[in-house]
């Protein structure tokens, strides 16, 4: 699925980041006296620096929006073996398989990940974006971003 389009003409920055999408997950803690880190650290940040280096690329050598953003994302997952017959008619979509994504993982946790890899490159800070619009989709794994100045 593709973001809309109807209102791209609004858009600072729009790219598309390859590979399944990661969450910012919880903390853990690594014991008294000991750093606390993300417990999925190891798919975590390798895709925050792709999500970096593909808005970087997108958005070129300006400085970083310092006012309020609307920030519309489309992460897409790949479809589980379930989704897809068998037999002769092997690699066709059952006609139940939905369109969304409806399991895990949790939106939200999508989010604060490319809401931090933004902080620096596109925004000053991920607290600029006071509108959002996101979903999840099934298809090829990506996620699809655009960023629009709102003041």
């Amino acid at each position: 699925m593709d973001l809309d389009t109807d209102h791209v003409d609004g858009y600072v920055v729009s790219f598309v980041v390859d590979g399944e999408p990661a969450t910012q997950g919880s903390m853990r803690s690594l014991g008294k006296g000991r750093p606390t880190i993300d417990s999925n650290r190891d798919k975590l940040e390798p895709w925050r620096a792709t999500v970096a280096a593909r808005a970087r690329e997108a958005f070129g050598d300006r400085p970083p929006l310092a006012g309020a953003v609307e920030l519309d994302v489309a992460f897409v997952f790949a479809r589980p073996k379930a989704h897809y017959r068998t037999g002769r008619h092997a690699g066709e979509l059952k006609p139940s398989a939905p369109v969304y994504c409806d399991k895990r993982p949790d939106l939200d946790k999508l989010l604060r990940a490319i809401g931090d890899a933004l902080t620096g490159v596109v925004l000053v800070d991920d607290g600029l974006i006071v509108e959002l619009r996101s979903r999840k989709f099934y298809g090829r794994p990506s996620a699809q971003i655009a960023i629009r100045v709102l003041s």
